[in-house]
């Protein structure tokens, strides 16, 4: 055998490249014990304060253990190397959905809006009721979006042009004005596709920020759904939050608080007014001050301090009763209630004053207008949208709240956007071609933005035009950061910053929305339908099941081959023992995930490796029967067997490629694994089995290739099979009919993946089984004499 020794090397390199991988997961799970262990003492001290009673004790123990996890993230537990745990749980192998745990999503991206969204909000009569109808009748149809609108689009007008709906200047090569309906109809369909296969893109793109090395992504076209499980996956908002998120950035002009607080004053003396609508004087002068308010928008903004002037005593009684910022900490002679009653908008909107030098008030500086309580800004926002209230306010006034609360409170902020003509920002986030976690000069968390030349020259207009006063930077409708302008800015590179908080946390949230950013903005709005976490205990219990299974496969096929080839047969265990390691090792560096289809491709290796052996271990024998010497029957041997073991590993290679490529999910898994799993083979089976016999026969040892009592099996066997053929023949025709007239007659009992349909996780109180539900359940599936397939199984315990 030439080249014995760069083989050698070649193993001894390949063997230490697999431990170095699998060394990874070594570590973590020691830290992943050590957070087991914090989080059931944590759980159970939780359980034993009183009141906590009825807390489900394994969300709690979820939750204590990603919180240790995360606290220790950094932290160095790979000596010498100094990786963190962080870096260590990037490089071990992953386990699939059904063997670690995860969380499985499906996502629905909004084909109505995108509709809608494409027409540019149109307000056309006949288009406005298509919509509606059509939206109503997707619960109950199975038809897509789009075939339902055009069905309610021609019963309500059949000779209306959609091109006229469709049709802008921004849009005219997209949707022609001379195009017919059914063009325009086409051109939908067209956009609906891109729409979901680049949504499908992006959530890919930011699924791999969360470590997911194969995660399952399958989308169904019109329906606008996208499936995903995520393997490993824990912290469920931090999932919900990056897939739904449309990382719409925006960057706004805003009002000042000087502008808005007279503004908000007389909405709250409307809604008093509305509240007690006796005091019909009182309402009458409170509209009249509205309306000498409302006059002009413009003088609004230019008269900025007079207005603040003319409302000095309506302010008075208002900011008097203040008390830090908080409405509902009132006079003593005022109690809570009376307060909320004189002041029903103030009572939750703390107005953006502070105390002046020597007493007395006065307004901050800024777009931020007043604070809220959490559990209170669906309340004010829609006070604020009331009839009544909104026209108090200028068309060109938006009120958005920050991203998040106050650090160490739970009061948000409420700012003030100026709205350009024709409803949208000036600048938005298409104009972002990079994004990044940084830090600024002071060291504060922020995330870094590069804009095209298009972007860059807007927001050199945008910062010119507003030099000392504020541009809001808005992603999803939420105020990230509201920075003052010093200068002008040119070059289109900005910063968003991250605020106050944990380093850690700051970090992480900057990452997460880099990473949207540089993802980009999803076509069209994608909300979370459906979501299963499957949970460590279904997982333990399907590795355990799959271990079992592998280690009785491995456990049998080792001892046949030591029982029939003696000393060869032991040399073929060794070689099978290293193509698992080596297997593993190899999944471990490609980052792909072990499922428990995955541990079935690993089960055919093993019976594909042996089959190797097999076929070289008999032509050595058939050699030694000959009478040739053991060195000489060795090399026949395996030159020999080589065709047929390459014959049949390369047309079971190429399955497997078949099945990667067009498979999705589980079949993906199987695939991985059986494909690695023939090239392991080949190398062990084919050389590492040869170097190790002849090393052994160079060093004078004797190797055996039967026992006494398999050495003679099937020797002479002589059996005329031939001449049986037409018998053989008949008996094949007749199963093989017996099969087509059963597919025809019976047909295929398909599976949800297949035929459609609904699958249903059920937790009794005690142990049930599978046959008594399955014969409750079986009755009430029938429709119109047709009996639909009911399939229940066990799904981690006897009582799901």
């Amino acid at each position: 055998m030439q080249n014995r020794g760069a083989l050698w090397v070649f193993t001894i390199l390949l063997a230490l490249a697999c431990l170095w991988q699998l060394s990874f997961s070594f570590f973590t799970s020691g830290v992943e014990r050590k957070a087991t262990e914090v989080a059931v003492f944590q759980m159970d001290s939780a359980l034993a304060v009183p009141g906590n009673e009825g807390l489900d004790a394994d969300s709690l123990k979820l939750e204590f253990e990603n919180k240790y996890l995360r606290d220790n993230s950094e932290e160095q537990i790979y000596p010498v190397f100094g990786y963190t745990y962080r870096e260590c749980k990037e490089k071990e192998i992953n386990l699939g959905l059904d063997l670690k745990g995860g969380m499985a999503v499906t996502l629905e991206v909004s084909i109505p809006e995108l509709v809608v969204n494409l027409s540019e909000n149109s307000q056309d009569e006949t288009f406005r009721s298509a919509i509606s109808n059509a939206r109503d009748r997707m619960t109950s149809s199975d038809e897509d979006f789009i075939s339902l609108f055009r069905q309610e689009w021609d019963k309500l007008d059949p000779n209306a042009k959609m091109a006229a709906v469709f049709h802008s200047a921004d849009k005219k090569e997209m949707f022609p004005r001379e195009a017919d309906n059914d063009g325009i109809v086409e051109a939908l369909r067209r956009e609906a596709r891109a729409a979901i296969n680049n949504t499908e893109k992006i959530l890919r793109t930011r699924i791999d920020k969360f470590g997911v090395a194969q995660p399952s992504i399958q989308k169904q076209q019109f329906s606008g759904r996208i499936q995903i499980e995520l393997p490993g996956v824990k912290d469920k908002e931090r999932v919900r939050k990056v897939l739904q998120s449309t990382a719409n950035l925006e960057f706004w002009e805003t009002y000042d608080n000087a502008d808005v607080y007279p503004l908000l004053e007389s909405a709250n003396q409307r809604l008093r007014a509305l509240a007690s609508p006796k005091d019909t004087s009182a309402s009458i002068l409170e509209e009249d001050l509205a309306e000498d308010i409302l006059t002009d928008t413009t003088i609004v903004a230019q008269e900025t301090d007079s207005l603040v002037q003319d409302s000095v005593a309506a302010e008075d009684e208002v900011l008097g009763s203040l008390e830090d910022e908080d409405p509902l900490a009132a006079d003593d002679t005022l109690a809570q209630a009376d307060f909320a009653k004189e002041n029903p908008l103030f009572a939750k909107l703390t107005p953006s004053v502070f105390a002046g030098q020597g007493g007395g008030y006065r307004l901050s500086q800024g777009p931020a207008v007043g604070n809220a309580r959490v559990s209170d800004t669906a309340s004010v926002s829609r006070t604020l949208r009331q009839a009544g209230v909104r026209d108090i306010f200028p068309k060109d006034l938006k009120f958005l709240w920050g991203a998040k609360p106050i650090e160490g409170t739970d009061v948000m902020t409420l700012y003030a956007m100026k709205v350009p003509r024709g409803g949208k920002p000036k600048l938005d986030g298409s104009a972002i071609t990079d994004a990044a976690q940084d830090f600024d000069m002071k060291g504060d968390v922020e995330v870094r933005m590069q804009m095209d030349s298009e972007g860059a020259q807007t927001w050199k207009v945008m910062t010119g035009d507003n030099v000392g006063r504020s541009i809001a930077i808005v992603l999803d409708q939420l105020v990230y950061s509201a920075p003052t302008v010093i200068s002008e800015i040119g070059g289109g590179r900005s910063s968003i910053s991250m605020g106050t908080g944990k380093i850690d946390e700051q970090i992480q949230e900057a990452e997460d929305l880099a990473n949207i950013l540089k993802a980009g903005a999803l076509p069209a709005p994608a909300r979370i339908i459906d979501e299963t976490v499957v949970g460590p205990s279904l997982g333990k219990d399907n590795v355990n099941q799959g271990v079992t299974s592998f280690a009785v496969a491995l456990l049998m096929v080792m001892a046949y081959m030591v029982l029939y080839y003696a000393g060869a047969g032991w040399v073929a265990v060794v070689a099978l023992l290293v193509n698992l390691f080596v297997l593993v090792g190899s999944l471990a560096s490609l980052q792909a995930s072990l499922t428990l289809p995955g541990i079935a491709g690993i089960v055919l290796t093993m019976g594909m490796a042996v089959d190797a052996n097999v076929l070289i271990d008999e032509r050595v024998r058939e050699e030694l029967r000959a009478g040739r010497m053991i060195k000489s029957a060795v090399d026949l041997g395996y030159k020999g067997a080589l065709s047929a073991i390459i014959d049949s590993n390369v047309t079971t290679f190429v399955t497997a490629v078949i099945l990667y490529v067009f498979g999705t999910g589980p079949i993906r898994g199987f695939a991985t694994t059986l494909g690695l799993g023939i090239l392991t083979s080949l190398f062990t089976a084919i050389f590492l089995s040869r170097m190790i016999i002849t090393h052994r026969l160079e060093k004078g040892k004797t190797l055996s290739f039967w026992n006494k009592w398999s050495k003679n099996i099937l020797v002479n066997a002589n059996y005329d099979w031939m001449s049986k053929r037409k018998i053989f023949y008949a008996i094949s025709a007749v199963l093989i009919g017996i099969g087509v007239a059963s597919m025809v007659t019976r047909g295929f009992n398909l599976g949800v993946d297949f035929s459609g349909g609904r699958t249903y996780v059920v937790k009794f109180q005690e142990e049930v089984k599978v046959d008594a539900v399955k014969g409750a359940l079986e009755p009430m599936f029938l429709s119109e004499g047709r009996q639909y397939t009911t399939a229940v199984k066990t799904y981690g315990s006897a009582r799901q």
